[in-house]
């Protein structure tokens, strides 16, 4: 690489062994990370539904934690001066970004981030809402909610399901 260069960083840079149905072994690094994606052996179905192991790409731990945090750090629970619809413009550009960037590649990877958002919708909607104390009443709420606004949040596309902390 110097050569043409290049210098490579020794702690970032190794050599990567792409384990999956066609090949046979082990070796000690068997995934990577890179821009937020963990390329490992992972499960896959072909065209006919048969399933084989392949090296593929899913979002990465890292990333993850980084996405729970920002999600926290929004406290949407406590934003009860604001409506559901201001609540929607103000996160819908940033999950919808999420979806875009880390859904391209194992896409249910991302499903309990978008279920945590959820719960804390649903918590929001019981702090807002006093005649939502009732899980039975929240829940009925919720229902109608999204099945009436079906696009008002981006994540609803692929999650509307209910996480059981709330």
């Amino acid at each position: 690489m110097q050569q043409v260069g290049l210098r490579l960083h020794p702690d970032k840079t190794r050599i990567v062994y792409c384990q999956d149905s066609n090949r046979r072994g082990s070796y000690g690094h068997t995934s990577f990370t890179f821009l937020g994606f963990t390329f490992r052996q992972r499960g896959a179905r072909n065209r006919r539904g048969q399933t084989f192991s392949g090296f593929l790409p899913a979002r990465s731990d890292a990333a993850q934690k980084k996405m729970n945090a920002t999600v926290r750090s929004w406290k949407l629970h406590y934003k009860t001066t604001l409506t559901l619809d201001d609540l929607a413009r103000w996160i819908n550009p940033i999950v919808r970004g999420w979806m875009q960037y880390y859904g391209a590649f194992y896409r249910s990877k991302l499903h309990p981030l978008l279920e945590r958002i959820n719960a804390y919708l649903m918590r929001f909607l019981r702090r807002k809402l006093k005649r939502l104390r009732s899980k039975k009443k929240a829940l009925q709420y919720w229902r109608r909610t999204v099945a009436r606004r079906r696009g008002l949040f981006a994540h609803w596309a692929w999650v509307t399901s209910l996480t059981t902390a709330w």
